[in-house]
């Protein structure tokens, strides 16, 4: 039985609806046929993400970690791996949780899909406004509402992960939560991070795992090390979950 955090969502409908300086992949701002193609996007996906994962099998190993940062009035930094975003998206919903997500087109579109199922977002990427959202990220931690970081994102490569999440964990004080979902029965993507959709009534293993506590991120060597080690837990959670289907 799935317990839940729920946080007020009137801030994060504000944010949401707050215009940002999009940018396609090549740097230029998205055009009206682009924004039309996020709105078409979100209009369909939301909907079928619900009415897909509606019909999911849960298995779930590690919920009680999660529950017992919750219970300490902590706030979780979520990390897991780009591909399993759908699925993911579904299975903490309306738990307040602030995700980082890119500014351009794609980024758009799923952050306009999750927004309705409860999620903030802090624009930005490795690659594009990453440090600007990394201090959102930190006002929002101290605020009292979770993080979330899809760790070798916005590009990959795939299972890399990056460092903001520990980074994010060391300033703030707060653990990572690092899991990992897998569907037994799924479709993939041709994209870089090989993304998985669950088919209907595929059974679906989530394994999370024990928090990550990061010391002073600005003593040398910490970040990478906590990386590294946050890389192989999220390997290792991958196995798990494989062995729960």
């Amino acid at each position: 039985m799935r317990t839940r955090h729920v946080v007020p969502t009137e801030r994060l409908d504000a944010q949401r609806d707050q215009p940002h300086a999009l940018r396609n992949r090549g740097g230029r701002a998205l055009t009206w046929w682009q924004r039309a193609q996020v709105s078409a996007i979100a209009s369909v996906g939301a909907p079928f993400v619900g009415a897909l994962c509606r019909t999911l099998r849960w298995r779930v190993e590690g919920l009680e970690h999660y529950d017992a940062i919750v219970a300490e009035g902590r706030q979780p930094i979520f990390a897991f791996l780009h591909g399993r975003i759908l699925a993911s998206t579904y299975f903490w919903r309306h738990r307040g949780i602030v995700v980082m997500t890119s500014q351009n087109f794609d980024g758009e579109w799923i952050a306009r899909i999750i927004g309705r199922f409860g999620y903030g977002t802090a624009r930005g990427s490795t690659s594009r406004g990453g440090r600007r959202a990394l201090i959102q990220l930190k006002r929002e931690v101290f605020a009292g509402r979770p993080a979330a970081f899809t760790v070798d994102g916005p590009r990959g490569p795939a299972g890399r992960v990056q460092p903001g999440a520990v980074w994010l964990a060391g300033i703030t004080g707060q653990p990572v939560l690092p899991f990992h979902v897998e569907a037994e029965r799924a479709w993939s993507t041709s994209s870089w991070d090989r993304a998985q959709v669950p088919r209907p009534f595929s059974r679906v293993a989530v394994a999370i795992g024990t928090p990550l506590e990061v010391p002073d991120p600005s003593t040398e060597g910490v970040v990478e090390e906590y990386r590294v080690e946050l890389q192989e837990t999220l390997g290792a959670l991958s196995a798990r979950a494989h062995a729960l289907l």
